[in-house]
């Protein structure tokens, strides 16, 4: 299936400018196109457009422990509930967390990569309202994470 995510600002990278009236165009788990709405609309018509307020960009990068929380699940819920959508695999060493942190498939890195939309890329997006809220968290393609 093919979804182009849209909010009225898109940051290809997590401090790049935003730019107005611009789209990312997943199918299945990877980025397919990101460029203005109006034309990746034009050339995917038949594609569900998902529009979200605030701010659309790639997915946070969480460098430190992971949230205290009863529960390894509560633990990565707490994350997605912040725009992570990859840890750090050196904070990963209760089985029963990284076992958790499978079945959300966050991406689980060896060191630090700043997050960015590139075409091929895995699907990995954040939105985030203008108090820094965050929206809505997109893991390989599929929402894990949406604010009532």
């Amino acid at each position: 299936m093919r979804t182009l995510h849209t909010a009225p600002l898109l940051r290809r990278e997590r401090d790049g400018e935003p730019v107005p009236e611009h789209a990312v165009l997943v199918v299945g788990d990877r980025v397919e196109a990101v460029g203005p709405l109006a034309e990746l609309a034009e050339a995917h018509g038949q594609a569900r457009v998902r529009r979200w307020p605030g701010t659309l960009g790639p997915g946070l990068l969480h460098d430190g422990p992971l949230p205290a929380a009863p529960t390894p699940r509560e633990r990565v819920h707490a994350l997605l509930r912040t725009g992570v959508t990859a840890v750090l695999a050196d904070q990963l060493a209760d089985p029963a967390l990284r076992a958790a942190v499978d079945r959300s498939e966050l991406l689980v890195l060896a060191g630090p990569v700043a997050p960015t939309l590139d075409t091929g890329g895995r699907a990995d997006l954040s939105v985030h309202d203008v108090d820094g809220t965050c929206l809505a968290t997109v893991v390989a393609g599929r929402i894990a994470h949406r604010r009532a």
